[in-house]
């Protein structure tokens, strides 16, 4: 067989039931002669989103995949691969690549050299009969220890080489590892002796899917929990622990209990340092439980670490703390519950004014209250854009059941939340799967819904349009006022339309709820929606100043 089929049989192998591209590449004819669907997109970004959805709805078990040209193909696709690598997303990336005689001279793109930086392994198939070899490196990289992008380039006058029947190759295994027991022991005393733990937990617990484990802790501890804004869903927020996401935009409880803590236990966290997240406080204990020893004070200096995978972790130290009275967790049980709630409703109605807004423009903060009230939270999955809509988002969304929603924010580009919506939709075709996102970032994919059109992807997409870049008007004063720089705008529920979907405009806030009944009815009926409402150019967001990182 040539290398195509060699590694379409592969790709079987290992569980990949579609692969997402751009033309031309031979793994894409390879892969319908196999029964494998390619979802063909229109820019090589969008592509790379969906494969994302892929791995992370899947915890890792399914491994997203996508292929694309050498030379322009490739060097479209670097920034959909370095948003996967700040997220740590393990997806398999197979562009075309030039005839290995010219393959590393001017001015020719070498994607194996250039994507070195981000992803987690990048090596190009040197001969058809290293298919295997190359092949079984590069899963075994994207299944074991931190997640992250793997990138296999083919070099054009490799595709015609012939390799053996049948293909000596063997699926790659997933490893996992657990924490020191010296250690666990150490930290169940910590955390047993603490007076306020609070827990705060990342996509770790989503890859392990230890959300019961993490449900037990809490419970065990009688401990609040936060969550990264890529561990939103791993704890469900109508938990009487709940304190919300401690994104750069958090409810007030997770300031709060941030600051009121003695000791904070991170788990499947990376502790990195991030604008876009909040800066833990000085003097708590810091308990830093990740998958990765490169994260180790890598940040912020801790008092103990533990590595190991989240589910091996949460367990050892349940089953550690049940061996120790824990007389903390009793007191707590007086009255914590009833103080994360009042703090909750304290936060709710200093917020309800944007909330229960009746002003036109609406404000987007009702459309995003109203949709959480509206859907089936166990049946939807959401995700944000960058900027207003994911501060906006993460503090007033509550995420109800793993997986659930999306969250992201270590890299920012704009347009990562509709392929994402897409690549979800393909994972789980039924449920609703929205994609929350303004009008800067759909001038930067909008055109691949499209794509959601034609490949029937029934998704919703909801676009807060305030004609602006409002985030920006701070900081743009001077060329706002002389050249009107962070001024954008479009008719978008006629482009919608124009792409053969259902598209729909609305201006008043007392039509949020029908139009979204409306949108939800036309993705059940199998048709892509986009719901444009005309928003305020709101710029407040709950930012927990005290906890923020600066610029």
């Amino acid at each position: 067989m040539k290398v195509a089929e060699a590694i379409v049989q592969i790709l079987k192998q290992e569980g990949v039931e579609y692969i997402f591209g751009y033309p031309v590449n031979p793994i894409i004819e390879a892969a319908a002669a196999a029964d494998v669907r390619p979802f063909i997109v229109r820019q090589e970004r969008i592509g790379l989103h969906m494969a994302d959805a892929v791995s992370r709805l899947t915890s890792g078990d399914k491994v997203g995949v996508f292929v694309m040209q050498h030379g322009p193909g490739s060097e479209n696709a670097f920034g959909g691969v370095a948003q996967a690598y700040s997220e740590a997303v393990p997806i398999l990336v197979m562009p075309a690549g030039y005839p290995r005689r010219a393959a590393n001279y001017y001015p020719n793109f070498n994607s194996a050299l250039n994507y070195k930086h981000v992803t987690k392994h990048s090596e190009p198939l040197n001969a058809g009969k290293y298919v295997c070899e190359v092949m079984r490196r590069s899963f075994a990289k994207m299944r074991n220890g931190r997640p992250g992008p793997v990138l296999v380039e083919i070099p054009w006058d490799v595709v015609g080489d012939e390799v053996d029947e049948p293909l000596d190759y063997i699926p790659s295994s997933r490893n996992r590892y657990g924490p020191d027991p010296a250690v666990v022991s150490e930290v169940a005393t910590e955390l047993a002796a603490s007076r306020n733990p609070v827990i705060y937990a990342g996509q770790g617990v989503h890859y392990a899917e230890a959300w019961e484990e993490l449900q037990e802790l809490a419970e065990l501890l009688h401990a609040p929990v936060t969550t990264s804004i890529e561990g939103k869903s791993a704890f469900p927020e109508d938990h009487p622990l709940s304190l919300g996401c401690a994104g750069r935009s958090c409810p007030k409880p997770v300031v709060d209990f941030m600051l009121g803590a003695d000791t904070i236990f991170g788990i499947g966290c990376s502790f990195a340092s991030t604008i876009f997240g909040i800066r833990l406080p000085d003097g708590p204990k810091l308990i830093h439980a990740t998958l990765d020893p490169y994260d180790i004070n890598k940040d912020v200096q801790v008092d103990h670490a533990l590595v190991g995978d989240a589910k091996l972790t949460l367990q050892a130290l349940i089953g550690e703390l049940c061996r120790h009275p824990n007389h903390q967790a009793e007191e707590r049980k007086k009255g914590l519950a009833d103080s994360i709630r009042r703090k909750r409703e304290i936060f709710l109605q200093e917020w309800s004014q944007k909330l229960d807004c009746e002003e036109a423009p609406i404000n987007p903060y009702r459309v995003i209250k109203e949709l959480n009230q509206l859907v089936d939270k166990a049946n939807t999955i959401i995700t944000h854009d960058a900027g207003s809509p994911r501060d906006q988002m993460t503090p007033f969304w509550e995420s109800t059941s793993p997986l659930t929603y999306i969250g992201w924010g270590k890299s920012t580009q704009l347009g990562y939340g509709l392929g994402l919506a897409m690549g979800a939709k393909i994972v789980h075709p039924e449920k609703l799967c929205i994609n929350v996102w303004g009008d800067a970032a759909i001038g930067f994919t909008g055109m691949d819904f499209e794509t959601a059109v034609r490949e029937k992807i029934p998704i919703l997409s909801i676009l807060l349009n305030n004609f602006s870049m409002a985030v920006e008007i701070p900081v743009m004063r001077i060329s706002q006022e002389k050249y009107g720089a962070t001024d954008i705008s479009g008719n978008y529920a006629e482009l919608a339309k124009a792409l053969g979907g259902y598209g729909e405009r609305i201006t008043q806030p007392g039509e949020i709820t029908a139009a979204l009944e409306r949108g939800i009815e036309a993705t059940e009926k199998g048709q892509a929606a986009l719901l444009e409402f005309i928003t305020s150019k709101e710029m407040d967001i709950p930012l927990a100043k005290e906890l923020a990182y600066r610029r």
